[in-house]
Order: structure tokens, then C-alpha cells, then sequence
């Protein structure tokens, strides 16, 4: 395998690494706002805050020259899991 193909493929992996970390933080926040959520009989989901962050995201993406398509579908699974969380720290 050549040298530049190998350093390639480290910084990938470093890449992969922080986003695993910065995953993992997230969900850490988002579980807190799902336990102040089911506190204060805020519903699970709030549609409208989704919105938000998906036109947000992609209109990042597209300064980031990242296919906004992809980085909404990348949030979409996100903002699907958050919910799927706090709606079982509601139901306890």
C-alpha cells in the first residue's frame, strides 16, 4: 500500500474518532433535555425545532460544500433517535 494512501486512510480514521467523541456528547446533552423534557410534560418531539435545524443544517452543507440531501437525511436519523430516547425516558 503506498505511503500517501496509508495517511489517507489515518486521517479518516482520526475523522471517524471525532465524530464518535462528538456523537457521544451530543447524546449525552439530548439526554439531559429529554429528562427536563419528561420533568416539565414537554412532549418528546418538537417539529417545529426540527425544521429549524434541518434548513440550518442545510444551508450549512451548502457553504460546506456537502450535499445538503445527505446532511439532511444524516440529521434526520439523529433527530429520530433523540426522540425515540426521550420518549422512553418519559415513559420511564
Amino acid at each position: 500500500m503506498s505511503e500517501s494512501l496509508e495517511q489517507y486512510r489515518q486521517s479518516i480514521d482520526n475523522i471517524d474518532a471525532a465524530l464518535v467523541y462528538m456523537l457521544a456528547e451530543r447524546f449525552k446533552i439530548t439526554q439531559a433535555v429529554g429528562r427536563f423534557k419528561a420533568e416539565n410534560a414537554l412532549p418528546p418531539a418538537d417539529p417545529g425545532r426540527e425544521e429549524r435545524q434541518i434548513e440550518r443544517l442545510r444551508r450549512l452543507a451548502a457553504d460546506a460544500q456537502l450535499d445538503p440531501v445527505f446532511a439532511e437525511k444524516f440529521l434526520r436519523f439523529i433527530i429520530d433517535e433523540v426522540i425515540r430516547h426521550h420518549r422512553q425516558i418519559k415513559e420511564g
